[in-house]
Protein backbone atom coordinates (compact mmCIF):
# COMPACT_ATOMS: atom_id res chain seq x y z
CA UNK A 1 0.00 0.00 0.00
CA UNK A 2 2.69 1.98 0.83
CA UNK A 3 4.05 1.82 -2.75
CA UNK A 4 0.65 2.74 -4.01
CA UNK A 5 0.52 6.01 -2.14
CA UNK A 6 4.03 7.13 -2.72
CA UNK A 7 5.16 5.46 -5.77
CA UNK A 8 8.45 7.50 -5.75
CA UNK A 9 8.99 7.58 -2.26
CA UNK A 10 7.84 9.87 0.45
CA UNK A 11 9.31 14.04 0.37
CA UNK A 12 12.79 14.11 1.81
CA UNK A 13 13.38 17.11 3.48
CA UNK A 14 16.83 18.62 2.33
CA UNK A 15 19.57 19.05 4.76
CA UNK A 16 20.69 21.97 2.53
CA UNK A 17 19.63 23.90 -0.66
CA UNK A 18 22.43 24.25 -3.27
CA UNK A 19 22.44 26.59 -5.95
CA UNK A 20 22.78 23.25 -8.32
CA UNK A 21 19.60 21.39 -6.57
CA UNK A 22 17.57 24.28 -7.04
CA UNK A 23 18.38 24.45 -10.69
CA UNK A 24 17.44 20.88 -10.89
CA UNK A 25 13.70 21.45 -9.00
CA UNK A 26 12.81 24.48 -10.87
CA UNK A 27 13.83 22.34 -14.09
CA UNK A 28 11.65 19.80 -12.54
CA UNK A 29 8.82 22.60 -12.28
CA UNK A 30 9.60 23.41 -15.77
CA UNK A 31 8.86 20.17 -16.93
CA UNK A 32 6.37 19.43 -15.34
CA UNK A 33 3.28 20.41 -17.57
CA UNK A 34 4.56 18.25 -20.42
CA UNK A 35 5.10 15.32 -18.31
CA UNK A 36 1.61 15.53 -16.43
CA UNK A 37 -0.25 16.06 -19.89
CA UNK A 38 1.79 13.23 -21.53
CA UNK A 39 0.54 10.63 -18.13
CA UNK A 40 -2.69 12.31 -18.27
CA UNK A 41 -3.72 11.42 -21.79
CA UNK A 42 -2.27 7.93 -21.74
CA UNK A 43 -5.21 7.85 -19.58
CA UNK A 44 -8.80 7.06 -20.77
CA UNK A 45 -12.17 8.30 -19.41
CA UNK A 46 -13.27 5.22 -17.36
CA UNK A 47 -8.88 5.73 -15.45
CA UNK A 48 -9.23 8.94 -15.09
CA UNK A 49 -12.48 8.27 -12.90
CA UNK A 50 -10.57 5.30 -10.92
CA UNK A 51 -8.83 5.61 -7.61
CA UNK A 52 -4.80 4.77 -8.26
CA UNK A 53 -5.28 2.62 -4.84
CA UNK A 54 -8.31 2.39 -2.28
CA UNK A 55 -9.45 5.25 -0.39
CA UNK A 56 -6.91 7.54 -3.30
CA UNK A 57 -8.17 10.10 -5.18
CA UNK A 58 -9.41 9.40 -8.89
CA UNK A 59 -6.87 9.99 -12.02
CA UNK A 60 -9.09 13.13 -12.70
CA UNK A 61 -8.93 15.06 -8.87
CA UNK A 62 -5.21 14.19 -8.82
CA UNK A 63 -4.92 16.03 -11.95
CA UNK A 64 -7.41 18.99 -10.81
CA UNK A 65 -5.71 18.88 -7.48
CA UNK A 66 -2.35 19.51 -8.70
CA UNK A 67 -3.59 22.91 -10.27
CA UNK A 68 -4.99 23.75 -6.99
CA UNK A 69 -2.10 23.18 -5.07
CA UNK A 70 0.34 24.55 -7.43
CA UNK A 71 -1.75 27.61 -7.72
CA UNK A 72 -1.61 27.72 -3.75
CA UNK A 73 2.74 27.05 -4.43
CA UNK A 74 2.75 30.47 -7.02
CA UNK A 75 0.98 32.63 -4.74
CA UNK A 76 3.49 30.99 -1.91
CA UNK A 77 6.54 32.27 -3.89
CA UNK A 78 5.52 35.66 -4.78
CA UNK A 79 4.66 36.75 -1.02
CA UNK A 80 7.65 35.19 -0.15
CA UNK A 81 9.27 37.40 -2.44
CA UNK A 82 7.46 40.47 -0.97
CA UNK A 83 6.64 40.33 2.40
CA UNK A 84 9.28 39.55 5.64
CA UNK A 85 8.47 35.76 6.59
CA UNK A 86 4.81 35.95 5.36
CA UNK A 87 2.31 33.38 6.85
CA UNK A 88 0.87 31.08 4.25
CA UNK A 89 -2.36 29.96 4.33
CA UNK A 90 -3.45 26.73 4.38
CA UNK A 91 -6.27 24.92 2.97
CA UNK A 92 -7.95 21.67 2.55
CA UNK A 93 -7.04 19.35 0.15
CA UNK A 94 -9.64 16.69 0.59
CA UNK A 95 -12.42 19.51 0.88
CA UNK A 96 -11.35 21.22 -2.71
CA UNK A 97 -11.30 18.04 -4.06
CA UNK A 98 -14.75 17.55 -2.92
CA UNK A 99 -16.00 21.02 -4.75
CA UNK A 100 -17.92 20.61 -8.56
CA UNK A 101 -14.66 21.32 -10.44
CA UNK A 102 -13.13 18.71 -9.96
CA UNK A 103 -15.58 16.99 -11.99
CA UNK A 104 -14.63 19.19 -15.04
CA UNK A 105 -12.81 17.82 -17.97
CA UNK A 106 -9.10 17.33 -17.30
CA UNK A 107 -7.99 20.12 -20.11
CA UNK A 108 -9.20 22.83 -17.79
CA UNK A 109 -6.57 21.90 -15.17
CA UNK A 110 -3.92 21.00 -17.53
CA UNK A 111 -4.54 24.18 -19.29
CA UNK A 112 -3.99 26.03 -15.58
CA UNK A 113 -1.05 23.80 -14.59
CA UNK A 114 0.43 25.27 -17.88
CA UNK A 115 0.20 28.55 -17.39
CA UNK A 116 1.16 28.69 -13.70
CA UNK A 117 4.06 26.84 -14.25
CA UNK A 118 5.17 29.04 -16.68
CA UNK A 119 4.89 32.01 -13.87
CA UNK A 120 6.66 29.86 -11.43
CA UNK A 121 9.24 29.09 -13.53
CA UNK A 122 9.67 32.91 -15.05
CA UNK A 123 10.10 33.86 -11.40
CA UNK A 124 12.46 31.70 -10.16
CA UNK A 125 14.59 31.70 -13.17
CA UNK A 126 15.23 35.80 -12.51
CA UNK A 127 16.21 34.78 -8.67
CA UNK A 128 19.47 35.27 -7.11
CA UNK A 129 21.04 32.90 -4.34
CA UNK A 130 19.68 35.03 -1.98
CA UNK A 131 16.82 35.25 -2.74
CA UNK A 132 16.13 31.26 -2.25
CA UNK A 133 17.07 32.08 1.44
CA UNK A 134 13.97 33.84 1.67
CA UNK A 135 11.40 32.51 4.95
CA UNK A 136 8.11 31.99 4.97
CA UNK A 137 5.93 30.17 7.42
CA UNK A 138 3.67 27.60 7.29
CA UNK A 139 1.03 27.61 9.93
CA UNK A 140 -0.70 24.42 9.62
CA UNK A 141 2.58 22.09 9.94
CA UNK A 142 4.34 24.72 12.41
CA UNK A 143 7.29 25.59 10.77
CA UNK A 144 9.26 28.40 8.80
CA UNK A 145 11.40 27.07 5.79
CA UNK A 146 13.48 29.06 2.82
CA UNK A 147 11.74 29.89 -0.34
CA UNK A 148 14.25 26.89 -1.60
CA UNK A 149 12.20 24.41 0.00
CA UNK A 150 9.29 25.04 -1.34
CA UNK A 151 11.26 24.10 -5.06
CA UNK A 152 12.11 20.81 -3.78
CA UNK A 153 8.48 20.19 -2.31
CA UNK A 154 7.08 21.20 -5.66
CA UNK A 155 9.45 19.42 -7.52
CA UNK A 156 8.60 15.94 -5.72
CA UNK A 157 4.82 16.69 -5.92
CA UNK A 158 4.59 16.86 -9.59
CA UNK A 159 6.44 13.70 -9.64
CA UNK A 160 4.27 12.15 -6.78
CA UNK A 161 0.98 12.77 -8.87
CA UNK A 162 2.35 11.92 -11.91
CA UNK A 163 3.50 8.80 -10.86
CA UNK A 164 0.35 8.22 -9.59
CA UNK A 165 -1.51 8.74 -12.86
CA UNK A 166 1.33 6.70 -14.37
CA UNK A 167 0.00 3.41 -11.83
CA UNK A 168 -3.34 4.23 -13.89
CA UNK A 169 -2.38 2.83 -16.84
CA UNK A 170 -0.46 -0.08 -15.75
Amino acid sequence: MEELRFPIGRFELPETYPMEAIHGWVNDLRSLPAEIRHAANALNEMQLDTSYRPEGWTGRQVIHHVADSHMNALIRLKLTLTEDNPTVKPYSEEKWAQLPDYALPIEASLELITHVHTHIVAVLDQLEEIDFNRLFTHPQYQYTRPLAYLCALYSWHGKHHTAHLRLLNT
